[in-house]
């Protein structure tokens, strides 16, 4: 089971490392100097594959953790 929770974990930190990020630049997003930032921006493709697949592998991972905890 541990060994499970590790593959998910490594597989988890690889697709968050490869999600594009929503902020233009980080200054832009503490400064408040992107008007559009939360503008509501729709997902196609590939973005939402990875998207999908990080809600997945996080559920995942906390369900393995909790079985874990229990076993």
């Amino acid at each position: 089971m541990t060994i499970l929770l590790l593959i998910v974990s490594i597989l988890l930190i690889a697709i968050v490392l490869l999600q594009s990020s929503k902020a233009e630049s980080a200054s832009a997003a503490l400064t408040g100097g992107n008007d559009s930032l939360f503008k509501n921006r729709k997902e196609r493709g590939g973005e939402l594959f990875i998207t999908r697949l990080t809600a997945v592998l996080g559920v995942a991972f906390f369900v393995i953790c909790i079985m874990i905890m229990y076993l």
